[in-house]
């Protein structure tokens, strides 16, 4: 039951039809199947009922405008007018440092900084470009380094220099003093200058077990120890001549100044001496 200006009625048997709108003066009334006994005797009934039935549509225009407002703003956020950031390295050109990563960064920390930006810049399409376009420099990089691997020297070098057998051998040297260094230097380069200036039809025995002789010599006034001293230059000898002779034979071409029947034998009796000044100078 609805009552209006002291009217009482059924809602079923009367119909206002409002259409939407926020001003009253829009608001058309049509008033159909009223009994007789509603019709009002004066006109101001009937203009109170339309501007109570005005005031209520107002309510609900308002209602609902609010209603579309807050569900927009629920599902597309707050569409406020600030401007969107720009990303700070748009220019740079070295695509690792344009995404903030180092260039040993694994894949899963390259997509993370990327997806990281992405969401940060998002908007400004410029800023965005960018960033794909460093991602993507960076992933073609890499795939055309696995198709194409190229060796590192100073990677392989390192992991040599580190493997057990290299540490195990360099700790069996040590660096002298400076004196003890040049002493045996110039014993060394004596004994290469006579093999060399003077070769003799037997070959440079004389020479070599001179060099055979000192490297004795420097061990023990190192180690103060005959049998270790002896014991390491004959070690030494042999590894020398043995790795002099596969020089010659496999590695080092026959070099032209250096002619004559004994010109093997002095060729390997220099390599010799140089193997031999390593062990005098450095094993301990």
């Amino acid at each position: 039951m609805s009552s209006v200006a002291g009217l009482t009625g059924s809602p079923s048997r009367c119909c206002f039809q409002v259409p939407v709108g926020s001003s009253a003066s829009r608001c058309r009334r049509r008033v159909t199947n009223l009994p007789r006994a509603w019709k009002p005797a004066e006109k101001s009934v009937l203009l109170r009922a339309e501007s109570y039935w005005a005031g209520v549509t107002q309510r609900l225009n308002a209602r609902k405008t609010h209603v579309i407002k807050c569900a927009m703003d629920a599902s597309f956020g707050d569409m406020s007018d600030e401007p969107t950031a720009i990303f700070p390295r748009i220019n740079v050109r070295d695509p690792y440092k344009r995404l903030g990563i180092s260039r040993e960064a694994s894949e899963e920390e390259i997509q993370g900084a990327r997806n990281f930006l992405i969401r940060q810049y998002a908007g400004h399409k410029p800023s965005e470009d960018a960033i794909e376009s460093a991602y993507d420099k960076i992933i073609m990089q890499q795939f055309y380094d696995r198709k194409n691997p190229k060796i590192d020297f100073k990677k392989k070098f390192r992991a040599v220099s580190q493997s057990r057998v290299v540490q195990a051998v360099r700790s069996r040297f040590r660096t002298p003093a400076t004196q003890f260094i040049v002493k045996t230097s110039i014993a060394f380069i004596v004994l290469g200058a006579l093999t060399f200036l003077f070769p003799t039809e037997e070959g440079p025995t004389l020479q070599v077990a001179i060099s055979l002789l000192a490297t004795i010599y420097f061990i023990h006034e190192r180690l103060q120890s005959k049998w270790r001293a002896f014991l390491y230059s004959a070690g030494a000898f042999v590894f020398s001549w043995l790795v002099g002779t596969f020089l010659m034979v496999a590695v080092i071409p026959p070099i032209p100044f250096i002619k004559g029947l004994r010109s093997f034998e002095v060729i390997t009796s220099l390599i010799t001496y140089v193997l031999l000044w390593v062990a005098s100078t450095y094993l301990k």
